[in-house]
């Protein structure tokens, strides 16, 4: 059960309107999904969540179904149901399909065993990717 009242999605709140209504236009969906909602009991805070994923979430070297698998992974990771479906509908939107979907989930599955064991085994790292930089890592 949410822990805030979910704001109808008629609201007659301007800054709400305006942001629900760039949410349907951008994802070109009906309706407002239950986390906008949620974050609309609160019109700044939603307004900027809403400004941070329209910033990351959109194509760049990264293409949206490769975020989105991202986002899943992460919502995987962390136990997050509603982001779960959510990100992996969004992928399935995006064309990822049945076979897709279970390397996605194999992947997040050995990746969590992996790092699991090498958080128990305290293994320090030996492997860093390249920075464009001159400093030296730190120890």
């Amino acid at each position: 059960m949410p822990t805030v009242k979910l704001v109808d999605e008629n609201t007659n709140n301007p800054r709400v309107r305006a942001v629900f209504d760039d949410i349907k236009a951008t994802r070109k969906i009906e309706r407002i999904p239950n986390i906008w909602r949620a974050l609309a009991a609160n019109p700044e805070h939603l307004e900027l969540c809403w400004q941070q994923v329209k910033a990351i979430m959109k194509p760049g070297k990264l293409d949206l179904m490769t975020k989105e698998i991202i986002a899943a992974a992460v919502s995987i990771s962390n136990g997050c149901d509603y982001c779960v479906n959510s990100h992996l509908a969004a992928a399935q939107k995006l064309g990822l399909d049945d076979e897709g979907m279970g390397e996605v989930l194999a992947v997040v599955g050995l990746y969590n065993q992996f790092n699991r064991l090498v958080w128990g085994l305290q293994i320090e790292p030996d492997v860093f990717p390249k920075v464009d930089s001159s400093e030296p890592r730190p120890k």
